[in-house]
């Protein structure tokens, strides 16, 4: 894929799993992204040309005073983010809601929902002045089942997360900004790891969600590749006018199902 322009990207959870997958994919299209997370970004195989284009800062994105300074920081140092991607990401508790841990339940909602808000709330008025900008929040397909047991944190975060990026894509409408959620596929990650654990210490009463994670250890599960490329094409001209969206990969194990 061409990119006509290069941009200023801003990628949070960017450290592992699809969050690294999509700066490098950024980066090999010739941007230049601002890698967000807990622990810096490891750039052992990287390319001079990769290494040069990539910087790695760290920090908590469910701190709103450390979005807000992390905003300005950027701004003086290297100008304007023109391309957030909200990759950052938890399962939080897998139990019945009666049996979670409330800090555990309430700090799902903060990072999976809470915090694209907070990067949304401090990077869109820079990318409304410069009349261009792509906000692109990770969600998943879970959201847009039919309601399940046992991952009620997770669920009820990644529908708010739907939600907040429709209430963004309505009011920059014609702006020159978009926004929209991308299932980035059944991908074997390190929270895919995380719930095969918890299914497995569940024991019969995770046998539900074994299916799903003994169906993504058989098939291999999703490259996260195919993450990468739907952001890039989100970010490419062809998507001008794709705002408020639930946007799939390309040939996804899971076939896509209506959103709204």
């Amino acid at each position: 894929m061409t990119v006509q322009t290069q941009r200023l990207a801003l990628v949070t959870g960017a450290s592992r799993g699809i969050g690294r997958q999509i700066a490098l994919g950024l980066l090999d299209a010739g941007h230049t992204v601002i890698a967000v997370s807990r622990t810096s970004f490891d750039t052992n195989g990287l390319s001079s040309t990769q290494k040069s284009s990539i910087i790695s800062l760290n920090g908590d994105v469910s701190d709103h005073l450390f979005i807000d300074k992390l905003q300005r920081q950027i701004t003086k140092d290297y100008g304007t983010v023109q391309i957030l991607v909200n990759a950052a990401g938890v399962f939080g508790p897998f139990d019945l809601v009666q049996n979670t841990d409330p800090d555990e339940w309430a700090h799902t909602i903060i990072i999976d929902a809470i915090a694209p808000y907070y990067t949304a709330r401090y990077f869109l008025p820079a990318m409304l002045e410069s009349k261009w900008g792509r906000i692109i929040n990770l969600g998943s397909a879970a959201s847009l089942h039919t309601p399940g047991p046992l991952y009620s944190a997770y669920g009820t975060a990644k529908v708010a997360l739907n939600q907040l990026t429709r209430q963004i894509a309505a009011e920059i409408a014609g702006s020159g900004v978009t926004a929209n959620v991308i299932h980035p596929g059944e991908v074997q990650s390190d929270m895919w790891v995380d719930i095969q654990a918890k299914t497995a210490a569940l024991g019969e009463a995770g046998n539900n969600q074994q299916v799903w994670v003994d169906w993504v250890e058989k098939t291999g599960g999703d490259d996260p590749k195919k993450a990468s490329d739907l952001v890039l094409k989100l970010v490419s001209p062809e998507s001008d006018l794709v705002n408020g969206s639930f946007c799939w990969i390309e040939n996804p194990l899971q076939a896509p199902i209506p959103s709204w």
